[in-house]
């Protein structure tokens, strides 16, 4: 039997399959139906449990991280990072026993990120640098409906665009991708992010995660928002010497993002797992036999 979890950071929930000598062929398929609310479990994405030196892919990091978070988007598409996948995918390991509190580090195909499990249940992690690209690729634009947007570009090891508008509902439904221009500054599809103000250094966020429509939370894509929002803001602290921490809130919860002077961007919120079970054998068999 193939034992699965469910979790969730800020209501952006997944499926945890631990296998930790990389021995379940997870295809895209396979991940789409485990991710659909009426056929499978349901979630936003699928986080495979491997140790670092079972994976040929991040085999190369295992002397940085014993655990490798092979994650995938709902729709069975492989993705760098998800940042609530990561605190979910800590907390899992601190549940299986795995961890303990304190500081772990997790492989990811954006690289390995820094944990860390705090006394109080929230976890932190370190998200690494955003890149903002200058020149032609700086000038983006989304659109809703007859709605246009200029948009900041900004890369967490994945891509997003973050607009800021004057009201949430202009994002509209954000089951389809909103479309952005021009049309070869995201090759890959993007994460796109609508922003309203709340107050001092604190936000509020819709989003259509490339690969999973709109979630109620992206960890990445909350990152993204803080360092737009920052600049937006005229804080720069690679130039102050200064941090900049910014509440986001989401459908799902909130987020607490702080940018440090060394460029180093920490994601603080919770996660939890909420359900353990047992895949049926004969319907996973049958799913790994239809979808190989």
């Amino acid at each position: 039997m193939t034992t699965f979890l469910k979790g969730h950071g800020t209501e952006n929930d997944f499926v945890i399959i631990p296998d930790p000598e990389n021995a379940i062929a997870l295809s895209p398929a396979t991940v789409a139906v485990l991710c659909d609310r009426r056929a499978g479990i349901g979630a936003d994405g699928v986080l495979h449990v491997v140790r670092t030196a079972a994976h040929p892919e991040v085999r190369h990091l295992a002397a940085e991280a014993e655990w490798f978070m092979d994650y995938r988007n709902g729709d069975g598409s492989i993705a760098e990072m998800c940042g609530n996948g990561v605190r979910v995918f800590a907390r899992y390991l601190q549940h299986a026993g795995h961890v303990t509190e304190g500081d772990l580090a997790v492989a990811t195909r954006g690289g390995v990120k820094t944990v860390h499990i705090d006394k109080e249940g929230l976890i932190t992690v370190g998200m690494g640098k955003a890149v903002l690209p200058a020149g032609p690729e700086a000038d983006v634009t989304v659109t809703v409906d007859d709605r246009t947007w200029p948009a900041t570009n900004v890369n967490m090891g994945n891509p997003h665009a973050v607009a800021f508008v004057d009201d949430l509902a202009h994002a509209g439904r954000l089951l389809d991708p909103p479309p952005f221009a021009p049309a070869n500054a995201y090759p890959q599809g993007v994460n796109v992010e609508f922003v309203v103000d709340r107050g001092p250094q604190h936000v509020a966020m819709r989003v259509h995660e490339r690969g999973s429509g709109e979630t109620r939370s992206c960890g990445t894509g909350a990152c993204a928002v803080a360092v737009a929002t920052a600049r937006r803001d005229g804080l720069d602290p690679a130039a102050t010497g200064v941090p900049a921490t910014y509440e986001i809130d989401l459908p799902g919860g909130r987020l607490t993002i702080t940018e440090r002077p060394d460029g180093e961007i920490e994601m603080t919120g919770p996660a939890v797992i909420v359900a353990e079970g047992e895949l049926d054998a004969d319907w996973f068999a049958a799913l790994e036999t239809v979808n190989p």
